[in-house]
């Protein structure tokens, strides 16, 4: 019997059945994502029999109700029960939005937002989804002028009515991106940027989990830019994370980001929704608090220099020489570079270049004062990050520069707290 994308079907393979909705896959394939909801499999069409039960997307099998997207060995369910939220899916690429091409086994971009939906057949009137699908990128190809586009699709978006906005992105750039989209957007609703670290096709993907708690986010209270995915290895909760204050942590694992210098701003159970809030330091913006503004504009000409033992200084007057505009230093310790660099940060200094260090260390604070070398920088013009993070305090410098601020207000704004960037209680 033919079948289509959508259709909830069921498969027999040498005498066993399998039950699943079919997503978009390889031509001659059966690619179905299972009834547990996380799992999705393929099977050759030549060597399977396909019964379709149901055309209707949005249809669970006859036996189980139609909330209930995933039974757990316990026999709990997840429900998802109607928000009544406008909700704009953007897509950009990245692992989530991606299949592994037969042919080269390489991961490539090829979903829509209206393919990921097709996913997550769960998410069938929880809320008014609009797709607009902007990029088809893996996140290294990012560039500022992308975050810039990005941020005006937002913007526009919710100055249309959306009452809360998902950014599906590829993981290894997500945190330049959504730091980009905090310091550009103040914003009276969620911006909630989601991915995944395995594509779609693969059994342990986290594409699904992910998005079910992206859209939770999305329809919230939290109305911040966000960060929201696997909070631990297993299929169990997410982490909301500030996007100023999020970290990629590992190359593979599904619980990759991890918030630094603070905890997440919540944990969110994914077979209830629940959300578990893990602090009693972090105030949030709350939904309608803050009234929607723009102010995209960036300069690109700024650097990231990372300190090691034994550098040349050349490798920092190089980018000053290159008429660069700002740039981020990464130095030891407490933020400390040797003193051959003290004379090159000195001229840097004396052509109005804000340069701002930050740690090499994952958690802690930069502290110029503390060291004689630390001193000697701060007296040669660098300012402290704190602990706020190179990504993000990357982003901010090129904002704050984008907007024609002087020398002297972009070295004071720079280490002053924006969007939840700077902890209120550093984690020992």
């Amino acid at each position: 019997m033919a079948f289509k994308t959508g259709d909830f079907v069921k498969v027999e393979k040498d005498g066993v059945f399998f039950e699943g909705h079919v997503i978009p896959g390889e031509a001659g394939y059966v690619t179905l994502k299972m009834v547990g909801g996380g799992y999705v499999s393929g099977f050759l069409e030549n060597e399977v029999k396909v019964t379709v039960l149901t055309s209707d997307a949005a249809s669970a099998p006859p036996e189980a109700p139609k909330q209930v997207v995933r039974n757990t060995a316990k026999g709990a369910g997840i429900k998802i029960s109607p928000s009544g939220k406008k909700i704009t899916i953007i897509t950009t690429g990245g692992t989530i939005a991606s299949y592994v091409n037969q042919d080269t086994r390489t991961v490539k971009p090829s979903f829509t937002g209206e393919d990921l939906l097709l996913e997550v057949p769960e998410l069938e009137g929880f809320a008014d989804f609009k797709i607009r699908d902007v990029f088809h990128l893996l996140s290294e190809n990012m560039k500022p002028s992308n975050w810039k586009e990005l941020a005006q699709v937002i913007y526009d978006e919710i100055k249309s009515g959306a009452d809360g906005i998902i950014v599906t992105h590829g993981t290894d750039t997500m945190t330049y991106s959504a730091a980009a989209a905090a310091y550009m957007i103040d914003t009276p609703v969620p911006i909630v940027f989601t991915g995944s670290q395995r594509s779609p096709d693969r059994p342990s993907s986290d594409n699904h989990m992910n998005l079910m708690c992206a859209a939770r986010a999305a329809a919230g209270d939290i109305a911040e830019v966000l960060l929201v995915m696997h909070g631990s290895s297993s299929d169990d909760f997410c982490s909301v994370h500030r996007a100023v204050k999020a970290r990629k942590m590992h190359t593979s694992r599904r619980d990759t980001f991890k918030s630094v210098n603070m905890f997440p701003i919540a944990n969110m159970d994914y077979f209830t929704g629940e959300l578990t809030f893990l602090s009693n330091y972090v105030n949030y913006a709350k939904r309608g608090e803050n009234e929607l503004k723009i102010t995209p504009a960036l300069e690109e000409k700024c650097a990231i220099v990372k300190f090691v033992p034994g550098a040349d200084p050349a490798i920092f007057d190089f980018y000053v020489e290159k008429g660069y505009k700002g740039i981020v230093l990464e130095g030891v310790g407490l933020g400390h570079v040797s003193d051959d660099w003290i004379p090159s940060l000195k001229k840097a200094a004396d052509k109005k270049i804000p340069v701002v260090i930050t740690s090499q260390c994952i958690n802690g604070s930069t502290a110029l004062g503390t060291y004689e070398t630390g001193l000697a920088m701060r007296e040669s013009g660098v300012v402290d990050a704190v602990d706020q993070l190179t990504e993000s305090v990357f982003v901010k410098l090129m904002w704050l520069l984008g907007q024609d601020l002087d020398y002297e207000k972009v070295k004071e704004l720079i280490v002053t707290e924006m969007k939840g960037d700077m902890s209120s209680m550093i984690i020992d």
